[in-house]
This record gives C-alpha cells, sequence and structure tokens, in this order.
C-alpha cells in the first residue's frame, strides 16, 4: 500500500503562529510530524500551507512543501479543498492508497493511533475512512437548541419523542480533528461524500477516542504538553530527512 501523510495548516489565526509555538521546546506540529514519520505505513510526507513559515517548520521534520492558494487559506476556505487541491499534486510523486490528514495545530497523537486507524481501513474495504472521535453526549444535538430570530431558542433538530435521558438517545460520535485517514482518490473525490467534510466520503467508520486537544490559545498549548507528558511521547528528532 501507498501511504502518504498530509499535514495542513493556514498561516492566519486569532493566536500568531499557533501552528509552530513552541510545546516542550518543539514546534507544535512537529509533534504530529513526529507521530507521522514513526509510523509502520506511512512512507511519503507533505505539508500544504499558504505560510512560509509553517512550510519550512514541517520541512524540518521532512515533509515535502505544497504552496495553497490564497483562496484556499481565507478563513472561510473549506478543508476538504485543500486537501483536494494537494492530493493533486502529492499523486504526480506516486500512487496515493491511503493518504493521513493531520493538522497542524494538533499534537495529542500518536503512532500508534494513525497505525490502529490505517489498519482498520485495511480491515474494512468497504469503508472510505476512519477517523478518530469521542462521545459527548451531554452534547447530543438530539438536544441541542437554535436561536430564532426573535432570541428565544427552538430544537435544532426537530423530531418529537426525544428523551431527555442521554442513555435513551442514539449513539453519537464528534470528530476529533487530530487526523483523518482517507481511502486515497476513493475517499477524497466521493462525488457522495458526507458533508461538510466530503473528502472523508461516504462510508466513515469511527476510531473511538477521549478526544484531543487542539490548540487555539495559549491554554490549549499547555493541556497539550502536559498530555505529551502523561503518554509518554518522543521527543520529535528528524536528523536531517531528506524530501525527494
Amino acid at each position: 500500500m501507498n501511504v502518504v501523510a498530509l499535514m495542513i495548516g493556514r498561516g492566519g489565526s486569532s493566536l500568531k503562529d499557533k501552528n509552530i509555538l513552541p510545546v516542550l521546546g518543539a514546534p507544535l506540529l512537529h509533534w504530529a510530524a513526529g507521530a507521522a514519520r514513526r509510523s509502520r505505513h506511512v512512507e511519503r510526507f507533505y505539508v500544504s500551507s499558504d505560510c512560509p513559515r509553517i512550510l519550512e517548520t514541517a520541512g524540518e521534520a521532512g515533509y515535502k512543501p505544497i504552496e495553497r492558494p490564497a483562496a484556499l487559506a481565507t478563513a472561510t476556505a473549506q478543508s476538504s479543498d485543500a486537501v483536494r487541491h494537494a492530493f493533486e499534486i502529492m499523486e504526480r510523486d506516486g500512487p496515493i492508497d491511503i493518504l493521513v490528514v493531520q493538522h497542524a495545530n494538533v499534537g495529542t497523537i500518536s503512532e500508534a493511533q494513525i497505525d490502529a486507524c490505517i489498519d482498520l481501513l485495511l480491515a474494512n474495504p468497504a469503508a472510505t475512512a476512519v477517523v478518530p472521535a469521542h462521545q459527548q453526549p451531554d452534547y447530543h444535538p438530539m438536544r441541542a437548541k437554535r436561536l430564532r430570530p426573535d432570541g428565544s431558542l427552538e430544537s435544532l433538530i426537530q423530531e418529537s419523542g426525544v428523551s431527555a435521558n442521554r442513555q435513551d438517545l442514539p449513539t453519537c460520535f464528534f470528530f476529533d480533528h487530530s487526523f483523518w485517514v482517507l481511502r486515497g482518490r476513493r475517499a477524497v473525490f466521493d462525488p457522495e461524500g458526507q458533508q461538510p467534510w466530503p473528502c472523508m466520503g461516504s462510508h466513515i467508520l469511527p476510531f473511538e477516542t477521549q478526544g484531543c486537544r487542539d490548540v487555539h490559545d495559549l491554554e490549549d498549548l499547555k493541556t497539550t504538553a502536559d498530555w505529551i507528558v502523561e503518554n509518554n511521547i518522543p521527543r520529535p528528532s528528524f536528523g536531517t530527512p531528506a524530501i525527494d
């Protein structure tokens, strides 16, 4: 199998340079890169960004740069479009059977998680993707409300007989967005891919976790560092990796 990692991250953020801020002495995105580099499966590595500093920092981990067009780097740009843009470029270097999409602002992942998701995808030929996901029954969408124009609330999902008891509601998952494992072109360009991330395809399997800690503020950097220490994650070390 040809397994490829793609890290995605924009330069613009409410927390300046969040993807490359130090966590335990290493840039945040290096922790994600380290997990992929230690994977049993991943063989090629790429990074898509509009930010030269992100491209350079990921390059230190052996990730080949893909300059993202400005239209795909706005605050409203869709991640699936960025993945599809990069996929066309990466395929020029060879076929891609499985694509591991990594988010540059998440350092709370391990190679064991990546490899387990890849193994699960390989074991389920019908699946288009395996995505780390967690349950949050207190925030089940069937209990959610939305705002009416007059400022009052109404049920987000209009369905009668919804129980107030969490255990009576159907099992619901929320994606971690730490990384996604996609079945190559079949998933990424699936015309029936599930919204709002159609690049995952139409048959997505969950890999259950306790959630991740994606970084949006300085406190998230601390919780990321705590998780890394608690889980004995090796410090990222890349030497001088070559980028073909």
